[in-house]
């Protein structure tokens, strides 16, 4: 039995990989979804706030200083104009947002009710958010000072004049925002869910293909057994699975330099319990279908639409509640989420459950082509 194991994977190795077309469907589109991930998550990296400003209060201290405060806030670029220039350049998307000190702000300040100051921008509150809390604090921290001078110009002054000077000691230490990278990683896996499971097709539906031209019938004639057949089948898909996730997972963190936020060896095992799953499901397809063209059609009706479902693409948190519930029923969102979990800091027995599911997912799909595998002898739908 396992010389004929041996031999039917050796030749169902060298048959499939000697391709170039399979080389390109099992190791480079998996390569270039890493690679699509990549470049859309490329530009998503913190950019300057552009913000003009138009002040009209002349020579005042408290809006001259309002100003320099404004200048020395990070991530944002000031450009003085006028009104008009404002409204125009908000119009063309030139600025992200404008602020226009009106006349009496300062003097508003000094009074303890500020006013007479407004921002504006196109793009709302996703864009002036962090200018308005900057600059609230700010102001509020003026106008309490004139709150507690009571109208002595001499005490504002002198309390002022401290508040602008005051030494703070800080410390600054750099972090490495690991997000966009966490990003990119799951996208990817995303795209290796897929591709995975259009190999594991691909590679299932050689039984089918061996069928209609009559070579399945002919090893059979041998001392080869059907089940024999099948294992070594399933062992092929298995090893170019596997194969798979190692070459696609190496390139993604040694060429592009990608931090997945796990180890490994975790990433690994985890995405080789979804290669049973999808072996298990390629079988349940392959058991069902009478030609390749149907296991074909079924591919298409079944993978795209779940793992599209699932999250594969995107987030699935941006999906609504329903479809979220229907997630809950494919393996893909299982393995996804696992891996999601590890990302966020948990441990391994965090993912006990999902490790289960999987399983159990497995376990139920090989069953299934077990019982229709069985049933399905009649020779002359390949004739």
């Amino acid at each position: 039995m396992w010389k004929d194991f041996w031999f039917l994977v050796i030749s169902t190795l060298r048959t499939t990989l000697r391709k170039r077309s399979s080389l390109i469907l099992y190791f480079g589109l998996p390569v270039a979804g890493v690679l699509l991930s990549t470049l859309l998550y490329s530009s998503t990296g913190t950019t300057p706030l552009r913000v003009g400003v138009v002040n009209e209060d002349g020579m005042q201290t408290i809006a001259a200083d309002t100003v320099q405060f404004l200048q020395g806030l990070d991530r944002m670029e000031l450009v003085h104009v006028n009104e008009v220039q404002l409204r125009r350049q908000l119009a063309a998307g030139d600025l992200d947002s404008g602020i226009i000190i009106e006349p009496g702000f300062s003097e508003s300040v000094l009074q303890g009710k500020p006013d007479h100051i407004g921002i504006q921008s196109v793009k709302g509150a996703q864009v002036t958010a962090y200018m308005k809390s900057m600059l609230n604090g700010y102001i509020e921290n003026v106008a309490g000072i004139a709150s507690i001078s009571a109208g002595d110009t001499a005490k504002f002054n002198k309390l002022y004049i401290s508040y602008k000077g005051a030494e703070f000691k800080l410390t600054a230490e750099q972090l490495t925002d690991t997000e966009t990278s966490k990003d990119i990683t799951y996208q990817s896996i995303g795209f290796l869910i897929m591709f995975m499971m259009t190999s594991a097709i691909n590679l299932s539906e050689l039984i089918l293909k061996n069928r209609e031209n009559r070579t399945y019938f002919r090893i059979l004639s041998s001392p080869v057994s059907t089940r024999t057949y099948v294992l070594s089948n399933i062992f092929v898909n298995l090893c170019i699975m596997i194969s798979q996730i190692v070459v696609t997972l190496f390139i993604m963190r040694t060429v592009f330099g990608l931090d997945p936020g796990i180890p490994m060896a975790e990433m690994v095992g985890i995405m080789v319990l979804f290669s049973l799953v999808s072996v298990s499901l390629s079988l349940v397809i392959v058991s069902f279908s009478r030609s390749s063209a149907t296991a074909g059609a079924l591919q298409n009706l079944i993978v795209i639409p779940t793992c599209l479902l699932s999250g594969c693409f995107f987030p699935i948190g941006i999906m609504p509640a329903s479809i979220r519930r229907i997630a809950d029923f494919l393996p893909q969102n299982w393995a996804l989420q696992a891996i999601t979990k590890l990302q966020s800091g948990s441990s391994l027995a965090a993912i006990g459950f999902n490790v289960t599911v999987l399983l159990a997912f497995a376990v139920v799909f090989f069953l299934i082509a077990t019982y229709v595998f069985g049933r399905n002898n009649d020779t002359r739908n390949f004739v």
